[in-house]
């Protein structure tokens, strides 16, 4: 072009863009290596992130929007970052997708594929995806009105690269409620119509359109089931087969804060009846999802094909007790992996299983692998892990348990600082735990250190499959029975790995080491 005629003539723009390049290339190179930079989850290169938003898979692609604040590493105007995959480990980061304006900052929502245009924004060949989210107006909450947040909707026509804002927003107006927020949309084929679930401070409320714009309350649920320890937020709604027969259930998913199993954050969920119009739970009491204190906020893919049929889900790996105090920088937070739900039926009770999607096994280093054979453990055995990076890695663990004489057993990552991570079970009080009390740097909050725990019954065997990255540890106990998702901030990297046993003698029956290779 003339344009580039021009500049291949100056001198001085040469230069310029010389130097742009290799400023370029730097960042690029320094990108994500940050320390405490988990190197196989999804995190923004720079600014806040909390709860993932307008889950939904199109053409292809896997979307991941995200509550993202561009401007600072704490909490500030809400906008959607937006990322893409193809597989669920690999992801492409996209520009924002949704900005805050007069009606209000944009937080949480999910987005869906309007495949019969119902909307009208697009035609049936090119069906529109359309975004359901909250407006917070801070005036209106600084005046203590109660109405500050109120739900909009936004389209796009080519697999979200742009996003436009419904004229007639906001489509479903607050009738005084406070924390009236994060809309999950879902297409109700048994009636024909949508559904909306979303958080009423302690509740949640249900409503159907038949085009996304005009919505009609049905029914809530709540006010008296599970645990109301603080705030309902984030929920979802789906249908599931029970694991191993025809039977289906609706889960319900509510996210609360605070009020979680070991402090803080954490997520809740029902099973139970729905038919449109009402949820009828199978049971009143609490059940988590996750037991550890970095799962929040988490919700699932809305369109994965049928042929696929999994329930995948992915949430926030934070606490609001000290997420915006991390010692992390020039970004703040991640998303924990990308899991399969199951749901179980034991007994006349139903259960949540999670595990890493299998997209995930592919970032296994087989080459690094170490099998660990079947031994008999007194004390502690310090375990070879040669040139594989206990900082990125995975380690999975089968121990019997019905001829264990021990009290207790465990899993130590540890320094040469003696900053460590305690992964334990222990047969008297029938509690898993994770000691993060001797784990590195929490001054930055006093309400970060401790020992979580878990109630566990443990059969004649114990399978434990550990997922450790930079600053972080997602442990699935059992095939995910039982899960805990955990962060730490050692000052140095672990080195030392230890099986632990305590009070007798303890069979390993076998396990392996493994690294991960990061996806950036």
């Amino acid at each position: 072009s003339r344009q580039n005629m021009k500049i291949s003539k100056n001198p001085v723009l040469l230069c310029l863009l010389f130097i742009l390049l290799i400023l370029g290339r730097s960042t690029a190179q320094s990108a994500y290596t940050e320390k405490y930079r988990p190197q196989y989850h999804f995190t923004p290169l720079h600014g806040w992130m909390n709860d993932p938003n307008g889950l939904v898979y199109y053409a292809g692609e896997y979307h991941l929007f995200y509550q993202y604040y561009p401007g600072s590493t704490v909490w500030g105007p809400m906008h959607w970052g937006h990322a893409v995959s193809k597989d669920l480990v690999h992801w492409e980061h996209l520009p924002i997708a949704l900005y805050p304006d007069s009606i209000g900052y944009i937080f949480s929502g999910s987005a869906v594929v309007d495949r019969h245009n119902s909307t009208g924004f697009g035609t049936v060949k090119n069906p529109p995806l359309v975004a359901m989210f909250t407006y917070h107006n801070m005036d209106l909450e600084k005046h203590g009105r109660l109405d500050c947040e109120n739900q909009g909707i936004a389209f796009s026509l080519d697999k979200g690269r742009t996003w436009t804002k419904f004229a007639g927003n906001p489509v479903l107006h607050n009738p005084g409620v406070k924390d009236f927020r994060d809309p999950k949309v879902i297409w109700n084929e048994a009636v024909h119509q949508w559904n909306l679930i979303l958080s009423a401070h302690d509740r949640i409320k249900i409503y159907s359109s038949t085009n996304l714009k005009v919505w009609k309350f049905e029914s809530e649920f709540g006010s008296d089931a599970g645990s109301h320890g603080g705030v309902w937020e984030c929920p979802d709604l789906f249908e599931m087969k029970v694991k191993g027969g025809s039977e289906s259930k609706w889960v319900l998913v509510v996210n609360m804060n605070p009020g979680g199993p070991n402090g803080g954050s954490g997520t809740q969920y029902f099973t139970g009846k729905f038919d449109g119009h009402q949820f009828l739970p199978d049971s009143r009491e609490t059940k988590w999802l996750d037991w550890g204190r970095d799962n929040y906020a988490g919700v699932t893919w809305s369109d994965v094909p049928k042929k696929d049929g999994r329930r995948l889900f992915i949430g926030w790996m934070s606490n609001w007790n000290y997420a915006q105090v991390v010692p992390t920088d020039p970004w703040r937070s991640a998303m924990t992996i990308p899991r399969e739900l199951t749901l179980t039926k034991s007994a006349g009770n139903y259960a949540m299983q999670s595990l890493p999607v299998v997209e995930t096994e592919k970032l296994l280093d087989l080459s690094s692998k170490i099998l660990l054979k079947q031994e008999n453990i007194l004390g502690e055995k310090q375990l070879d892990n040669k040139d594989i990076d206990l900082n990125q890695c995975r380690i999975t663990l089968l121990l019997e348990t019905s001829k264990s004489q021990s009290d207790s057993l465990g899993m130590i990552l540890a320094n040469p600082s003696g900053e460590s991570i305690t992964i334990g079970y222990s047969y008297k009080t029938r509690l898993f735990t994770v000691d993060r009390t001797h784990s590195g740097k929490m001054d930055f909050s006093n309400r970060f250190s401790g020992i979580d725990k878990a109630p566990c019954t443990v059969g004649k065997q114990i399978k434990i499959e550990v997922l450790v990255d930079a600053a972080s540890a997602e442990i699935f106990v059992d095939d995910g029975r039982l899960v805990m998702t955990e962060l730490f901030f050692p000052a140095g990297k672990f080195n030392s790995l230890k099986i632990a046993n305590y009070g007798g003698k303890l069979n390993l029956l076998s396990g392996d080491l493994m690294g991960i290779k990061r996806i950036w």
